[in-house]
């Protein structure tokens, strides 16, 4: 009884106030009225005088009834909307200058007596066996085919092995190398692909239940760059549901290096197959540390791009401003051979620019300019010991570390409605619909809850917080414009909520052991300036050369 007469006092106000609809009146009442009008005042924040109650409710009328005409249009997830975030400060220029890259890759690599040796081979190394006939692609896709199907349900990392596509796509590799036609590093490789990149032919399910059976038409620019590098999709990989964890339809995704925990997300599956030499390579996606978190879980490399360096064209949509893409490899270099593939713009997607990724792993760190979050550093958390060594570590390999701030007092706090009304916006149509409950994960702390919660975010304390986020943008730029690099604690004070606001690349490697003899969740970062991904790639490699960290394997699929 206090629940029902609750609802009749207050639930007409929230309506009102998010503009949701009912089928059922009170007493016919409309419901917009001063009572409603009152209360929803106080659910925003808001005063008014009884004049001005009065005079607005006109207007409410006509925003109720323009909401349900919207609401009854057709709105595809990949339909973005009639704007385009640009990280780029007043006065950023993109320079157009691209020199050749001397990728000093591998050379005179054997083909292993053992062949399951291959699942940790560079991709660089895999490339010179390729290239050199020293195997085929389609040895080698098979090879990875079964490595996916005897360890992809221990991780739970796989959704759709591509099988049929995969060998015809290595026999035509075969063939156009036997032609002569080489096309370059990535030509044969196999990889997997987080599971929002459509594919022809295949389920795209987004990690999530009502999307189980999803089929669309026509392949994601990424994976057409891919393909016409000559590189083999073997499996669509795990993701958070909607992009948000390692729980999907099918299960939790497994940490290959400790089965009893999760591989973080949302980009779970493809860390956790790369970890476990399931994949050479993988491409994952980041709205809000969706790369980063599973490579540190999983100690793998990832790098999340600049925004706008890679075409999102034919991936699911959670964030229209935030959304990048980028490779999850075992290494910086790999990661490096496989941006240099998908970046670039694309009719497709409007955000997409073409900028020079001038990758110079020959470079010295001395030549580098290389900046430090020292007060990141010097804060009380778990990996700080670790981290600390490598900053020795650095400096011992050349590195001049200048001490670096971020911006400071900008209402971060607030300006995370940013990613939660797109998200909502994106999913609106399982909110409104009810299939929202058919998502695995309904704790409160998950998309369904969030998806409903924003429904209250006003229109224009969204754009508030965009104008907000253009000053952190033009501070963060003045922060970076003098660094090539700056490294910082993977988690370090608000670096990993502010760069992806602003759009700044990441690279993040592992850096230690735990007390268990793994790698797995320890993790550096290092960010750079807008279009910098060549200069964290570079000290990225750099590092791993040495100190090895990245070419330790979990030892159950090793062996």
């Amino acid at each position: 009884m206090l629940l029902n007469c609750l609802s009749k006092k207050f639930l007409p106000a929230l309506l009102l106030a998010v503009g949701f609809s009912c089928s059922f009146s009170f007493a016919q009442e409309h419901p917009v009225n001063v009572q409603n009008v009152t209360a929803a005042e106080k659910l925003l924040g808001l005063e008014f005088t009884p004049a001005q109650r009065d005079s607005l409710q006109d207007d409410l009328k006509d925003y109720l009834e323009g909401y349900e005409s919207v609401r009854e249009a057709d709105i595809p997830n990949g339909l973005a909307p009639a704007f385009v975030f640009d990280p780029r400060p007043e006065g950023f220029t993109i320079s157009k200058f691209q020199q050749p890259i001397n990728w000093q890759l591998p050379e005179k690599v054997k083909l292993p007596k053992d062949l399951d040796e291959l699942a940790y081979y560079s991709v660089g190394e895999l490339a010179y066996l390729i290239k050199n006939k020293k195997i085929s692609s389609v040895e080698l896709t098979k090879f990875f085919l079964e490595r996916l199907k005897t360890y992809g349900d221990t991780l739970e990392c796989v959704v759709t092995i591509t099988e049929e596509r995969a060998l015809a796509k290595a026999k035509e590799a075969d063939a156009a190398i036997a032609r002569g036609e080489y096309k370059g590093p990535l030509h044969g490789i196999p990889y997997g692909a987080k599971d929002l990149f459509a594919v022809a032919g295949y389920p795209t399910t987004w990690g999530a239940m009502p999307y189980k059976d999803q089929m669309i038409d026509g392949d994601a620019t990424v994976i057409q760059k891919l393909d016409e590098a000559g590189a083999i999709l073997v499996a669509k990989l795990t993701l958070g549901a909607l992009a948000w964890g390692d729980v999907w339809f099918g299960g939790v995704t497994k940490n290959p290096w400790n089965l009893l925990e999760g591989s973080s997300g949302s980009s779970a599956g493809s860390a956790s197959a790369v970890a476990a030499g399931l994949v050479p390579f993988a491409l994952g996606t980041e709205t809000l540390g969706s790369i980063v978190s599973p490579s540190t879980r999983c100690a793998t490399t990832g790098l999340r791009p600049t925004y706008g360096r890679v075409s999102r064209e034919g991936a699911m949509a959670l964030s229209w401003t935030m959304d990048k893409i980028g490779p999850i490899a075992r290494s910086a270099e790999d990661c490096a051979l496989v941006f240099n593939v998908i970046r670039g713009a694309d009719p497709g997607d409007d955000s997409t620019v073409d900028a020079p990724f001038n990758y110079q792993p020959q470079k010295p760190l001395s030549a580098l300019r290389i900046g430090y979050l020292k007060e990141a550093f010097e804060a009380d958390y778990p990996n700080r010991p670790y981290d600390s060594l490598t900053l020795v570590k650095l400096r011992e390999m050349g590195a001049e570390l200048h001490e670096v701030n971020l911006p400071q007092g900008f209402p971060l706090d607030g300006l995370s409605v940013i990613l939660s009304a797109e998200a909502a916006a994106a999913f609106d149509d399982l909110t409104l619909s009810d299939q929202d409950t058919m998502l695995v994960r309904q704790i409160k702390n998950a998309w369904p809850n969030v998806f409903r919660a924003a429904r209250f975010i006003p229109a224009v304390e969204y754009i508030q917080a965009n104008r907000i986020r253009q000053a952190l943008i033009k501070e963060m730029h003045e922060v970076m414009k003098d660094y090539d690099v700056v490294v910082t604690p993977t988690y370090g004070g608000a670096q990993l909520f502010i760069t992806n606001l602003t759009g700044h690349p990441c690279v993040v490697v592992p850096n230690g052991l735990n007390e268990d003899g793994t790698p797995a969740n320890m993790s550096i970062s290092f960010i750079g300036p807008l279009y910098g991904e060549a200069g964290l790639l570079n000290i990225a490699r750099a590092y791993q050369q040495a100190t090895k960290w990245d070419e330790m394997h979990p030892p159950l699929f090793s062996e």
